[in-house]
């Protein structure tokens, strides 16, 4: 129900799908909202681009039956219907030989482990899949617990090779909490009933979503800037301040800042309530940076649609065939892959040129698929994002900032503060309502 004007304006830094949905609910609330995005586009990781003509996320996406606020959103915009449910098979790549992994079918075939390493690996799924007490593994490292839960051999060949293709040379640091919530998730993706995990992704891909989200903040009456970036935060208490890149400086009764809590740190040192001991907490939270290359093919290359990436000496995490979930009608016939990875952002794979990835990348996938042909690639489209993964220690919970900040009327939401999950568009979604329902309920008194 949107409620009328109350006089008040808010601010909303930054355009992905949390600030988009924090904006709409503000504005029901009777807010008059302006969203100040740093880049060109609205979207944040699930921005669009086009390939074979035909949108595209820059980062690969897809919904779990579990994400259970942006589906209802979704509905709530009109555009339920568009998201559609498809099978997805999963593909393992170890030791040089591409290997079906879709259950415990697949589980019991898999020949890189003994048979008991095989079965005992079933059963500690089985396990994490059912247990719902999380909080036991926040102080474990995942790569501990598994070495003692499945033992060394399935530990190197499965798990091991996941955590350092996620977080690079912090693999041994993550908490076993953040491995708990990915298995748990993707082990209660099913609806009764269905035999095998189903996989959400918009008809049109989820610039679907993206513009009904925009579509829905302009009827309200939401103010969207594009290439609108922060350089300074303050506030006395009755008014935050702006200084938008360029030099205008705006006022605000309230913010919400959907940044990540480094960059949100170094816009308001100096203000007032932004303690020392704050932003080092804010700064306390390390990230690794994402690289990805979307390309198109005649040539179809392999019949999984996700496959990751064990073998640990080869320069990527997964390798995405985008065109077995969804087909390949909305891209004219042809395939879209994904390959990408999580680096440091001093890595030379985060740093390096387009052209140096590429050579490297095809000539790695070309050792999982000795028949790729390069000179069957269309588009390439290439994308490298900071702040992309937070790095989930044993002693992560100490390290969330509340959405509530000490600097007044200044509220934070970004996906360090999702925990155990790991962040995702649900999640977006969910904190987006959150914090804005924090800020109304607030500032109301």
């Amino acid at each position: 129900m949107v409620q009328k004007p109350n006089g008040k304006t808010a601010a909303v830094i930054g355009g992905g799908y949390s600030g988009l949905v924090g904006a709409i609910r503000l504005a029901e609330a009777g807010y008059a909202v302006t969203v100040l995005e740093h880049g060109p586009t609205v979207g944040g990781l699930a921005g669009d681009f086009h390939i074979e003509g035909a949108p595209m996320e820059k980062a690969y996406h897809h919904l779990f039956r579990t994400d259970r606020d942006i589906i209802a959103l979704a509905k709530e915009l009109g555009v339920g219907h568009k998201l559609e449910w498809h099978t997805g098979k999963t593909a393992l790549f170890y030791n040089g030989v591409v290997h079906s992994f879709n259950g415990p079918l697949d589980l019991i075939r898999f020949t890189p482990l003994s048979f008991g390493n095989r079965v005992r690996t079933g059963l500690v799924a089985l396990y994490l899949q059912l247990n719902k007490k999380w909080d036991r593994y926040r102080t474990v490292t995942a790569y501990e617990w598994m070495r003692k839960a499945v033992g060394q051999q399935a530990t190197a060949v499965i798990w091991e090779p996941l955590l350092r293709g996620k977080f690079d040379k912090h693999f041994d640091k993550v908490a076993m909490a953040w491995l708990w919530a990915r298995i748990h998730v993707r082990g209660n993706s099913k609806e009764k009933g269905e035999l095998t995990e189903k996989l959400g992704y918009f008809a049109g891909g989820f610039e679907t979503f993206t513009n009904a989200l925009v579509k829905r903040a302009e009827e309200l009456g939401v103010t969207i800037r594009t290439r609108s970036g922060i350089e300074k935060l303050d506030s006395d208490g009755r008014k935050v301040t702006l200084t938008v890149a360029g030099g205008s400086v705006e006022q605000f009764d309230s913010c919400m800042a959907t940044i990540p809590s480094g960059a949100f740190a170094r816009l308001i040192e100096g203000a007032a309530g932004a303690s020392p001991e704050y932003l080092a907490k804010l700064r306390s939270i390390d990230y690794l940076g994402a690289r990805l290359m979307v390309f198109s093919s005649d040539q179809d290359i392999s019949p999984y649609y996700w496959h990751n990436i064990n073998d640990v000496d080869l320069p990527f995490l997964v390798f995405i065939n985008h065109t077995k979930l969804m087909g390949t009608a909305p891209y004219g016939g042809k395939n879209v892959y994904y390959i990408a990875t999580y680096v440091g952002m001093d890595h030379e794979l985060f740093t390096c040129s387009d052209e140096e990835l590429e050579k490297v990348w095809f000539a790695g996938l070309r050792r999982v698929f000795p028949g790729f042909a390069a000179g069957a690639v269309r588009e390439k489209h290439f994308f490298r994002f900071g702040n992309a993964q937070h790095i989930v220690t044993t002693d992560y919970a100490s390290k969330i900032p509340a959405h509530r900040t000490p600097v007044p009327n200044v509220y934070l939401c970004n996906f360090s503060q999702i925990f155990p999950e790991d962040r995702g568009t649900n999640y977006a979604v969910r904190d987006g309502e959150a914090v804005a329902r924090q800020l109304i309920a607030d500032a109301a008194g």
